[in-house]
């Protein structure tokens, strides 16, 4: 039952996906920019509700009343365990620009959408040449009045293991002079990395005081961010917390047995 709820989600996941990137996207393309994310974040607003509808996956909110109201824009940084929270994230203030991996953009339709938000598209294999981009076109969206959304880990890491926090967000903010919302959640518990796999439940997702970085140093801004999304993701989930690199060595361990 749960592979059929899974089914008929994506089933409206990719109509709807083709509907906005054929019909919406072209049309916001003519307006304003945060009109332009209001009309094709709609998208996102159904995959949310069709979740709930189709698989019984709701989301809870704490700290709601630190996301900024008039207009401030910041630099978001969350813990990446799944699709779901890059859907929710990109509706939390706008306009809005993501960081994302280059070949997203080259995704039919998806692709598309995503390009008319106007993202800051990396590539990961040149770790060098991502960061030098993200600083340069990061800045370039903050003063265009973005918010900037990052994820430290880069790549997704599964419930219960922590990858390493990459500096990247902390240094656009620390030189950029911007404050860091700091998000944390669970979502990777319910959409599982497994397609056919959305576990019925409730997602909880945290949003912390801003983290101010003017005159800071930018490892204590990193330390700071880094503590308090570790002790967060540990807080709102059941799992226990294993690093990337433990959980690799146990599997070498198994296989050499």
């Amino acid at each position: 039952m749960t592979a059929l709820r899974a089914i008929i989600f994506y089933l409206g996941y990719s109509l709807a996906l083709v509907l906005v990137s054929c019909i919406v996207t072209p049309i916001a393309l003519l307006t304003p920019p945060k009109t332009r994310a209001w009309l094709i974040l709609r998208y996102n607003w159904f995959v949310l509700l069709w979740l709930r509808i189709t698989c019984g996956v709701r989301y809870e909110i704490e700290g709601a009343e630190h996301i900024p109201q008039n207009g401030e824009t910041v630099v978001i940084l969350a813990n990446h365990q799944s699709e779901w929270e890059t859907l929710y994230l990109q509706l939390v203030t706008q306009p809005m620009s993501t960081v994302l991996k280059q070949e997203l953009l080259k995704i039919p339709f998806f692709g598309w959408g995503m390009k008319a938000l106007q993202p800051i598209p990396v590539d990961r294999s040149k770790p060098a040449a991502a960061m030098k981009q993200l600083l340069k076109e990061g800045k370039q969206r903050l003063d265009e009045g973005f918010s900037v959304l990052a994820f430290p880990e880069g790549a997704r890491t599964e419930p219960g293991t922590r990858g390493d926090h990459k500096k990247g967000g902390a240094m656009l903010a620390t030189k950029s002079g911007k404050a860091i919302l700091p998000v944390a959640h669970n979502a990777g518990e319910h959409w599982t990395s497994s397609p056919l796999k959305k576990k019925a439940g409730t997602i909880r997702v945290c949003f912390g005081p801003l983290i101010q970085t003017e005159g800071r140093h930018v490892n204590d801004v990193h330390a700071e961010v880094t503590e308090w999304l570790e002790a967060q993701v540990d807080r709102l989930s059941d799992l226990p917390p294993v690093r990337v690199e433990e959980k690799k060595a146990e599997a070498t361990e198994k296989s050499a047995d």
